[in-house]
């Protein structure tokens, strides 16, 4: 097996999992709006590296002192008029600039709907090829998010115009969208492309979404499988230890070289596998959001992992 899977001790305090208390944790998340921002922020540090410009670059610096490298988001999205859009796109580009000045190893995610693609799609389209000319020019590239359902035909589309010009860009695919193994082989046909892979956080219809998280993680592994088969770069990106094993097979089985795909995590999510996958010697990359809009991103990452919203509460009281 893989370093990354080597058998390791760890202390469990007392050798049991703590989880008696986790019903009152996910009461706490519900509420979570309610608690005071003030109170939320020691806690927000773990998954935003802050609000300005210096506290992106200090992360990335950080991260990239220790052999990982980074892919930074702005927070914000659905802007509602064409001088929000416009201000989001000039944003971006100075976070390339800011990128090349400081040489950082990162990239670039946006969320189309920041740029205007649920007002106007062409102008969405106008700002994003402009912003994926730039990084082009700064020798760097743009991740496009996949966001909501309601989003997803439009991002796919804007994309494969994109690749028509462009080889500095790339997309998001959610392995539990039923759809998803169709758009895949859609776009892989315009050639091998370049994805980050990932099971998907949007609450969806069963429909349009399978549910049951066994089958999310089948259709996850037969997806990689598939945009491995065609030769595409794939961010792997999961924090889920069955998915990264599967994928380590699959990387064996295929003979990858480290140059033909990546691992691709949270900030402040399950650092312990991400280091294991450093160590091991496999290219990881980590999600660094920033922005004066943490909090919302934050309370997304609460429900995901309810134990540190239990902590939170604790920390008011006291």
């Amino acid at each position: 097996m893989p370093e990354v899977y080597r058998n390791r001790r760890h202390s469990t305090g007392g050798g049991r999992r703590s989880s008696d208390h986790s019903w009152l944790n996910r009461l706490i998340v519900t509420a979570m709006p309610l608690v005071p921002k003030s109170m939320v922020r020691p806690f927000a540090r773990r998954y935003v590296a802050g609000e300005t410009l210096d506290d992106m670059v200090r992360v990335v610096k950080d991260l990239n002192r220790q052999g990982i490298s980074a892919t930074v988001d702005l927070l914000g999205e659905f802007v509602h008029n064409r001088t929000q859009a416009e201000e989001a796109a000039r944003e971006h580009h100075i976070i390339l600039e800011r990128m090349q000045s400081e040489n950082l190893d990162s990239n670039v995610s946006v969320k189309l709907s920041a740029l205007g693609l649920l007002l106007d799609p062409d102008l969405c389209f106008s700002l994003i090829q402009k912003l994926v000319a730039d990084a082009k020019q700064h020798g760097n590239f743009v991740r496009i998010d996949m966001e909501d359902s309601a989003c997803t035909q439009s991002t796919i589309d804007l994309y494969l115009g994109l690749r028509k010009e462009f080889q500095n860009v790339g997309i998001v695919m959610q392995a539990y969208l039923r759809r998803t193994h169709e758009d895949v082989t859609r776009i892989i046909e315009a050639g091998p492309g370049h994805f980050r892979l990932c099971k998907g956080i949007y609450v969806e219809p069963r429909w349009l979404a399978y549910q049951l998280p066994d089958l999310i993680n089948q259709n996850y592994i037969e997806i990689l499988e598939t945009m491995i088969q065609q030769g595409a770069y794939v961010g792997i990106a999961t924090h889920d230890e069955r998915l990264v094993w599967a994928a380590l097979k699959l990387i064996r089985k295929y003979g990858l070289k480290r140059e033909q795909y990546e691992f691709q995590m949270l900030l402040g999510v399950d650092p312990e596998l991400r280091d294991m996958l450093v160590a091991a010697g496999h290219h990881v990359r980590v999600y660094v959001p920033f922005g004066n809009q943490w909090h919302a991103y934050c309370l997304r990452r609460f429900k995901e992992n309810p134990k540190i919203a239990g902590y939170i509460l604790q920390n008011l009281f006291q």
